[in-house]
C-alpha cells in the first residue's frame, strides 16, 4: 500500500512539473512573440524612417529654345524638357533629364537623355558642394554623340555658385574640355529674381577654340510650383564658329514647373 501511494505521488507530482514546464514554455514562447513582434516592429519603423528620409523630385518645363552652354541645341526651335531625381537621406542621388533636340547638320538626334549621380550637401554653415558624374545620351544619333562628364560644384549661401565640368571626350570630340562657370542668383522678392552666369569653355585647339559665354534672366515665381523666366544669351565669335549659325545673342523663355 504505500509503494502504490508514493507511485501515485510520483505520478502527480510529475504531473504537477509538466504544468508548470507547460506554463514555462507558453510564457517564454509568448514573450518570444512578443519580443519578435517588436523587432518587427523596429525593422520596419527602420525600413520606413529610411524611405521617409528618401526623396523624389522633378521638373517638367517648355521653352522656346533648348540653349546649351551659349548654343541652340533645337535649331531655335521649342523644346519639351522633363526631369526626375531620387535623393537619399545620405546625400547620394541618381537623376534622368530629357528634351529633344534638332542638330545642325542632321545626325539623326530627335532626343537627349541626361544620366547622372552623385553625392550633393552641406560641408559648412553657408558652404554646399555638388559632386557628380553625367552621361550625355542621344539614342536615334546615327553617329557617336554620347559622352561623360565629371562636374563639381560649391554654392555660397545658396544664391552664389561656382561649376567645373570635366571630359576627355567633350562634346564627343575625343578631345579634352573643361567648362568653368561662375554664378550668382539675387532674391528681389518672394516671387521675382535674377539670375547671372559667366563661363568659359576651355577646349583643345585641334577640336575648337574655347569660348566664353554669358546669360542673364529674370525669373516669375507666379504660383507654386510654377514659374516663368526670360534669359538673354550671348557668346563670343569662337562660338559662333564652332556652332554656325546657333550661337551668339538670343533670348530664351521658358515655362517651368515643379514637383
Amino acid at each position: 500500500m504505500h509503494r502504490e501511494f508514493t507511485q501515485l505521488r510520483r505520478i502527480l507530482r510529475a504531473g504537477y512539473f509538466a504544468s508548470k514546464i507547460r506554463q514555462i514554455s507558453m510564457r517564454f514562447a509568448n514573450q518570444s512573440i512578443r519580443e519578435g513582434a517588436l523587432l518587427s516592429a523596429g525593422i520596419l519603423l527602420c525600413a520606413l524612417s529610411g524611405q521617409a528620409s528618401a526623396q523624389w523630385s522633378g521638373t517638367v518645363a517648355l521653352t522656346s529654345d533648348y540653349v546649351w552652354r551659349g548654343s541652340s541645341q533645337t535649331r531655335e526651335e521649342p523644346a519639351l524638357q522633363g526631369g526626375l531625381r531620387y535623393t537619399h537621406g545620405s546625400g547620394f542621388y541618381a537623376s534622368v533629364w530629357g528634351s529633344n533636340v534638332k542638330f545642325a547638320p542632321d545626325n539623326g538626334a530627335r532626343s537627349e537623355f541626361d544620366l547622372a549621380a552623385g553625392w550633393s550637401g552641406k560641408v559648412a554653415e553657408d558652404w554646399a558642394v555638388d559632386l557628380y558624374l553625367l552621361r550625355y545620351q542621344y539614342p536615334s544619333a546615327h553617329t557617336r554623340l554620347n559622352w561623360n562628364e565629371l562636374n563639381a560644384s560649391a554654392t555660397w549661401r545658396d544664391n552664389y555658385w561656382l561649376a567645373v565640368g570635366h571630359s576627355d571626350n567633350a562634346m564627343a570630340s575625343r578631345s579634352r574640355g573643361t567648362y568653368l562657370q561662375l554664378g550668382a542668383r539675387v532674391p528681389i522678392s518672394e516671387q521675382w529674381r535674377v539670375e547671372a552666369s559667366v563661363a568659359r569653355y576651355v577646349l583643345e585647339s585641334r577640336y575648337a577654340d574655347s569660348y566664353t559665354h554669358g546669360a542673364v534672366g529674370v525669373v516669375w515665381a507666379f504660383k507654386a510650383p510654377f514659374e516663368a523666366r526670360l534669359t538673354l544669351h550671348g557668346t563670343d565669335s569662337a562660338a559662333r564658329r564652332l556652332f554656325t549659325g546657333m550661337a551668339g545673342s538670343r533670348a530664351e523663355l521658358a515655362l517651368q514647373a515643379s514637383f
